[in-house]
């Protein structure tokens, strides 16, 4: 939209289907998103309004609430969801916190997408062999990158807490500071758009695939969550003199009742289940423990005002909006049922049956196609159209033969 259309206040509509645009840029039937595919109305977050540092023409972006022309909140949208779980607290008096932890690569070019992965040419000349992770020079190759990322950064007003080396190739990981769930949505949002829009003024290409290289640790997006009273901002995890209280225990036990169900939410694509099926401490289980990297709810170690859970399922290509609705919603129903967790696992572990959780997207689909808990938090409208635009990805994941297949298995008798 141009700039004097918007500050006119133009009002910017879209098809409703689009909210169901899958991947490849397809679209399920018509019946998931109404056989009219009427419109919806974009409506700016006048918090959420950006000029774009890295342009060098003036633009700016908004991100947007999708509405119906009625005025109410598309159930299809994810920032949507997300309002309406965050105001499902407030009805409460309580108010979700969360900080996001996010991981990436920083890899060359990759113009045939056949070819893996590789870390770009450093200032030295040579490419990392993968002994740089918690380097505090690991990224000196990378410095000018970098310190346009971290200059967009402030410009966008996104403060960052840690920015770190990970394990992986040319992995890089950065804790966003904990506040209000919707803001870090946003700012979660904002960081990948501009991580991949400044790495290509350097050339250079930002994947947030969860799994992009072989043998190597994928991508997570932890989301750290506590609660707190409304009025008074005092963390309901923990009583007056430190210890847990049962809301923790409720949160956890939500947590830990939904997980299952909600897997397809926390890793919507093929690529996901790589990451989870060859865990570099990527638990694909709904275990809990205290301080244990090995279960999908982490309990990190902490004072009594900052005692929160760390989902460590979601993987750095779930949408930030939905996977936080999915983890606070669980914790709330949690919360709302009084249910009780199993007990905290320490060291090494078996995962119960009845706490796995799906390892493919076919499984997680089918999981979530059964789940009447799902269809009740989020609306049987967003569940189904969300099914169906996934159903469309692994459908034409499947329509094609992967190299492994003709390498191994062509010579076979």
């Amino acid at each position: 939209m141009t700039a004097e259309g918007f500050l006119e206040g133009r009002r910017l509509q879209l098809a409703r289907g689009v909210l169901l645009q899958c991947i490849m840029g397809g679209y399920p039937p018509s019946r998931f998103y109404g056989s009219d595919d009427g419109d919806l109305a974009l409506v700016a977050d006048p918090k959420q309004i950006h000029r774009l540092p890295w342009s060098q023409q003036p633009r700016a972006l908004a991100i947007c609430d999708a509405d119906e022309l009625t005025g109410e909140s598309s159930r299809l949208s994810t920032r949507g969801q997300l309002k309406a779980v965050v105001a499902r607290y407030a009805a409460l008096g309580l108010a979700p916190v969360v900080a996001t932890e996010l991981e990436f690569f920083v890899f060359a070019p990759n113009p045939d997408p056949t070819q893996p992965f590789q870390p770009p040419m450093g200032l030295d000349g040579r490419r990392e062999d993968g002994h740089s992770a918690f380097s505090v020079s690991s990224n000196n190759g990378l410095r000018p990158f970098f310190s346009e990322v971290y200059a967009c950064m402030a410009a966008l007003g996104l403060p960052r807490d840690t920015f770190m080396h990970e394990m992986g190739v040319s992995q890089f990981e950065i804790n966003l500071l904990h506040g209000d769930p919707l803001l870090l949505a946003d700012q979660t949002f904002l960081f990948k758009h501009l991580l991949k829009e400044v790495a290509l003024k350097h050339g250079l290409t930002v994947v947030c695939m969860a799994k992009p290289l072989a043998h190597t640790p994928g991508s997570s997006m932890h989301i750290h969550q506590s609660v707190v009273e409304a009025n008074s901002g005092r963390n309901v995890f923990s009583d007056e003199a430190g210890e847990p209280t049962a809301a923790f225990r409720h949160f956890i036990g939500g947590q830990q009742a939904c997980l299952a169900d909600f897997t397809a939410l926390f890793a919507p694509n093929v690529n996901s289940y790589q990451r989870l099926c060859h865990p570099f401490a990527s638990p694909n289980n709904a275990c809990w423990s205290h301080d244990n990297r090995s279960a999908g709810l982490r309990i990190p170690a902490s004072s009594p005002v900052a005692r929160r859970v760390e989902n460590r399922l979601p993987g750095a290509d779930a949408n930030p909006y939905l996977a936080i609705a999915a983890s606070l919603a669980a914790g709330l129903y949690g919360i709302e049922h009084r249910l009780e967790p199993s007990a905290a696992i320490q060291g090494e572990f078996e995962v119960p049956d009845n706490l796995s959780l799906p390892c493919t997207l076919h499984a997680a689909l089918e999981r979530l196609k059964r789940s009447h808990l799902a269809k009740e938090l989020f609306g049987t409208e967003f569940i189904e159209g969300y099914i169906a635009s996934k159903t469309l990805e692994l459908t034409s994941f499947f329509d094609e033969i992967t190299p492994w297949e003709r390498r191994v298995l062509a010579a076979q008798a």
